[in-house]
């Protein structure tokens, strides 16, 4: 006779009280939950701060190439951070200095012949029918209704203006303090990764700091060439407002592709309503070849190994950085976003060499 095996008896209701279960939690999962929700409320209570450090990390980074230049010459840090810093503001001072008047005359005289020019296009925009394009007094009036709606805000606007001045001092202030510490900002990187993974991100920070400088060394180097080219050949074919258009051309050539598109277009169009089609032909085959010098010569010769971001990545870019911080947040969100992108690349490639070992 076989023996009866003994098979003890587990209730189904362990874990449950009156048919639910009893979900059991730590006092110290707990106070986790607390300090991951507190810590989240505190970042959204500083989140105009943060986003400064951010802005000022950047500009940190993107000078921190030439005050390792002056390093090398035996100059103090402190003395090159303080000739890098002022240096840049001196250049972009005299800049306006002497850029301000000649933009300032020639809206003032864009403003006086804008009747005159609205008649030479009004061929080309009956076209568009949209009413208020059709006569030049329909044209004013709607400009005017949208100036008044635009005063009804003027607090607000200079609000914004004098915020956006405080902003940019503190920013500036705090890039410079940043740029003081040598190696500060790989030391502050690496109190919030383990300090089994110091190698590498080290190597990845540094890299990503060099390729992005240069990246947005290069950018603004184009873009010069594409606005110097822009007035240049608008002065030549006596094209009036030549200024404002090549730093209308330059400052929209920072968008990869689609910038110059859209600049180049909107001058050629200008030109053709005001001087004629065969000038328009003439600065289009200007501009594209300013454009294949700067695809073709400046970017292979200037940046071998700089950091290459698609346009689309680009522009995304510039309309969070935009968004958040305006005109200068759309510039600095481009090298920003190249940092996480040369970071998040770095990162795949070693694993995926980390794979092909194991294979």
């Amino acid at each position: 006779m076989n023996e009866e095996r003994q098979i003890d008896y587990v209730p189904d209701d362990i874990g449950r009280t009156n048919g639910s279960r009893v979900l059991d939690i730590s006092w110290a999962t707990i106070l986790k939950i607390i300090f991951a929700l507190g810590a989240l409320y505190f970042i959204f209570l500083v989140r105009d701060i943060l986003i400064w450090f951010i802005f000022a990390l950047v500009i940190s980074v993107l000078f921190n190439p030439a005050i390792n230049f002056f390093r090398k010459l035996h100059i103090p840090r402190v003395m090159a951070a303080i000739l890098v810093y002022l240096s840049v503001f001196v250049f972009l001072g005299v800049f306006m200095y002497i850029l301000a008047p000649l933009l300032f005359s020639e809206l003032q005289q864009f403003s006086i012949n804008l009747p005159t020019y609205f008649n030479q296009a009004a061929p080309y925009l009956s076209g568009l029918k949209i009413e208020a394009l059709q006569n030049f007094q329909s044209f004013t009036e709607a400009l005017g209704r949208g100036l008044s709606s635009a005063s009804s805000n003027i607090f607000t606007a200079i609000a914004a203006i004098f915020g956006g001045i405080a902003s940019t001092i503190v920013i500036f202030s705090i890039a410079f303090f940043l740029s003081l510490e040598e190696e500060g900002l790989a030391k502050a990187i690496m109190l919030v990764f383990p300090r089994r993974y110091k190698t590498k991100i080290l190597t990845v920070w540094q890299r990503s700091q060099k390729k992005v400088a240069a990246w947005f060394g290069v950018r603004i180097i184009c873009c010069f060439f594409i606005g110097l080219a822009t007035g240049i050949a608008c002065y030549v074919l006596n094209i009036k407002y030549a200024a404002f258009f090549g730093l209308f051309a330059g400052v929209f050539n920072i968008i990869l592709t689609i910038g110059p598109f859209l600049s180049g277009t909107a001058i050629a169009l200008f030109i053709l309503a005001i001087a004629g089609l065969p000038k328009a032909i003439i600065f289009l085959i200007i501009f594209f070849v300013a454009q294949e010098i700067e695809s073709y010569i400046i970017m292979p010769v200037l940046s071998k190994r700089f950091l290459r971001l698609s346009p689309s990545l680009v522009l995304i870019s510039l309309l969070i950085g935009a968004k958040l911080w305006g005109l200068l947040g759309a510039i600095l969100a481009i090298p920003l976003v190249g940092i996480f992108f040369e970071l998040i690349q770095g990162f795949f490639e070693k694993k995926e060499a980390i794979e092909q070992r194991l294979l």
